[in-house]
């Protein structure tokens, strides 16, 4: 059993005695708090926090740090008050337990709610102070260590949850000794048999390997004497967990996982990882496409190292990994070593400055997120990275999640170049947005003032910010757009009653909203605008005429309503169907549709007397005068088929200043093709120049539009 007087001996090893005995007057008052108070296998309470601080302690963290840990669990499970925490131990002690704390005043329908809230609360105390996730991991390690007293599915949850969001979250942070540690005692309680059946495996295979590993060590060792380079070498296995990913990840069977054992190379300077590089490579044949300089390119979280596999006379590769002292520190503890020394280290205060950044981006998606839940999963995309590095147009270096497009790697650059982006160059080349980047290349952003983003990059971008900017803009710009619309709309059916908003009493509008329970006059035109509710009906209702004989159904979408005009750009809530594609100039009319808002169809459509069984939900619409935007209409050319017709019809529709943005050719007897296409204009008359340019061209028969 590991007692407050190990844990004293052990912290004076780093830790003034003063600060050692605040360690210890911080258990007396929590062996007070938890006095009568036992874990599920039945210790003494205060057992835990003690054995939380040690955790902490063998990263050598600070002293407060280490008093928060032991005090973790006072203001949650006893009825210490935070103010009696603060008073005692300080403000800043009292505000990292705080940060520790879980809600469980608060109920939550799921357990999904319950934990995806706590993560949130998490996050937001790390960004008052990092040391708060250090405790909160050290308290998930030392449960994960006595989790065997545990029900089998209680076991599988936490597991689950510890695999999903805390080992990841050590990993982004650096903490790489506490990680693992956490991969393997998650995967061990989630996945027994797997985890019993390849460690099996693995002392078999890695037991006949022992005296080669020591050989190859040896041959190392001798290959830097002779060369007068010093450094110390240590032979490693490959951990469970990484295993079984790489198995499951690649579809491989055990017996294909070659790389279980690596070497680590720790050498002085940043220059001797360079040298020891080039020995290694003299000695043995490294293996193509394997080498990685993350001393040049660190990673996320800090971690800086060089790497490179070489194939052993056996047959079979060895990883090695070479870096300095300080590199391996931040390596093995990340973040947590900027408070082992005064101020840290250079690599130290790296992995400290970009662990804030990525902090910084989190508060960005929690104020975009809908609810926790929301937030979460934004974050989980961020948290499985495998790192591809690009350049900014300056030289500088981004690090993005693999499949990450150009439209990730705007938003990593600035939220309103994301929201701004048109077009993306790769390598000074134009290319599509959806475009998965590659590591080495240089990107640069196309943007517009004008341009808003698109529901469609949901469908391809990759990174939680991006993700969760693009969902915010919509709902926020929907949201806006809607209202407006909805009062344009109810202005519009209470002109049938010769009245205006303005001659509706506060009084009547209120009863309304009470009747109808609408909170405000605000959501009512927003429930109006996205269809939900009727504007007519709306407008009877608060002109109070329920009972007029002459007000019909058929009367409400009759000609002689006020028209609606529309300008082309409301956004979200008009939109323009896909069945007659209605463009500037063509007679169309309105269909209102519940949670899309208004839908424009031409009068030719053939969908309009299905549409007319509703009078109710249809409005009479015109086009303004100024008409702005680009719209898409369809258009079949029948051509003879000879050879760059296509391309001749294609630059005649450039040569009018319009994209074709689909096109399909329907071989229709072998000697015509019908070449359907999807292009955009600005309207009728841009559609009639484009569809004269194309007569003109040989071999074209005939120009319809499609319907």
């Amino acid at each position: 059993m590991y007692l407050i007087s190990d844990l004293c001996q052990d912290l004076s090893e780093y830790l003034d005695r003063e600060l050692v005995a605040e360690v210890y007057q911080a258990y007396l008052f929590a062996a007070e708090a938890h006095e009568g108070q036992s874990r599920i296998s039945g210790e003494p309470y205060i057992y835990h926090p003690i054995a939380v601080a040690r955790i902490l302690g063998e990263m050598h963290m600070d002293h407060q740090s280490l008093v928060a840990a032991i005090l973790h669990d006072v203001i949650e499970d006893t009825p210490t008050a935070k103010e009696k925490v603060s008073q005692i131990f300080g403000e800043e002690v009292a505000q990292l337990v705080d940060g520790v704390s879980k809600l469980t005043h608060i109920k939550f329908i799921t357990h999904a709610e319950a934990q995806a809230e706590n993560f949130r609360k998490m996050i937001m105390a790390m960004v008052q102070d990092l040391r708060v996730i250090f405790i909160k991991l050290a308290d998930r390690l030392h449960n994960m260590r006595t989790l065997g007293v545990l029900r089998p599915e209680k076991k599988r949850r936490i597991a689950a949850e510890t695999l999903e969001i805390y080992a990841p979250i050590a990993q982004r942070m650096g903490l790489n000794t506490m990680r693992l540690e956490l991969e393997e005692l998650g995967f061990q309680a989630y996945y027994p048999l797997r985890y019993a059946t390849i460690q099996k495996e693995v002392k078999k295979v890695c037991g006949s390997r022992k005296e080669i590993m020591q050989e190859i060590v040896a041959a190392m060792q001798d290959h830097f004497r002779e060369n007068n380079f010093s450094a110390s070498i240590t032979a490693r296995k490959k951990h469970l967990y990484s295993i079984y990913q790489k198995m499951k990840v690649k579809r491989l069977p055990f017996a294909n996982v070659m790389d279980l054992i690596g070497c680590r190379i720790i050498v002085a300077t940043i220059p001797d990882c360079y040298l020891a590089l080039g020995l290694i490579h003299n000695l043995y044949k490294p293996k193509p496409g394997q080498f990685k300089d993350y001393i040049a390119i660190p990673k996320a979280n800090g971690y800086q190292s060089l790497h490179t596999t070489f194939l052993s006379r056996y047959d079979f590769p060895v990883e090695v990994q070479i870096r300095t002292k300080e590199m391996d520190e931040v390596a093995e503890h990340g973040i947590a070593s900027h408070w082992s020394y005064k101020g840290g280290n250079d690599n130290s205060n790296m992995a400290h400055t970009k662990t804030r950044e990525w902090l910084q981006n989190l508060i960005e998606m929690q104020h975009n997120a809908t609810d926790s839940q929301e937030f979460l999963e934004n974050v989980k995309v961020d948290l499985f990275p495998d790192e591809v590095y690009v350049f900014t147009p300056r030289g500088e270096i981004l690090e993005l999640p693999q499949g990450a497009t150009g439209v990730d790697f705007a938003y990593a650059v600035h939220t309103q170049i994301g929201n701004r982006c048109v077009g993306i160059k790769i390598d000074h080349g134009r290319v599509p947005l959806h475009t998965q980047l590659k590591s080495g290349q240089k990107v640069e952003v196309i943007t517009s003032k004008g341009a808003k983003p698109n529901p469609a990059w949901l469908n391809f971008v990759t990174t939680g910010k991006a993700r969760s900017n693009i969902r915010n803009y919509l709902k926020t710009t929907q949201h806006h757009e809607s209202i407006i619309q909805g009062k344009k709309l109810l202005e519009n059916a209470l002109l049938q009653f010769d009245l205006t908003l303005d001659q509706i009493s506060d009084e009547r509008f209120n009863q309304l909203l009470q009747s109808a329970t609408i909170r405000d006059r605000d959501e009512l035109f927003r429930q109006i605008g996205l269809g939900d509710r009727l504007a007519p009906i709306i407008a009877r209702s608060l002109a109070e005429r329920d009972d007029d004989p002459e007000l019909q159904l058929d009367t409400l979408a009759s000609e002689s309503r006020p028209h609606l005009c529309i300008r082309g750009s409301e956004g979200s809530v008009i939109s323009y169907s896909r069945c007659c594609r209605p463009i500037p100039g063509d007679p169309i009319f309105g269909y209102i549709s519940s949670g899309k808002g208004i839908v424009i169809h031409t009068q030719e459509c053939n969908n309009i007397h299905e549409y007319r069984k509703n009078p109710e939900k249809w409005i009479v619409v015109d086009w303004e005068k100024e008409v702005k935007g680009e719209f898409k209409v369809d258009l079949v050319v029948e051509a003879a088929n000879r050879r760059g017709v296509l391309a001749k019809v294609a630059s005649a529709i450039a040569a009018k200043r319009s994209n074709i943005d689909n096109i399909f050719l329907d071989d229709q007897d072998g000697r015509n093709t019908a070449i359907k296409m999807t292009i955009l204009v600005s309207g009728r008359q841009h559609l009639a120049q484009i569809m004269r340019q194309l007569r003109k061209i040989n071999n074209v028969l005939r120009i319809r539009r499609g319907r």
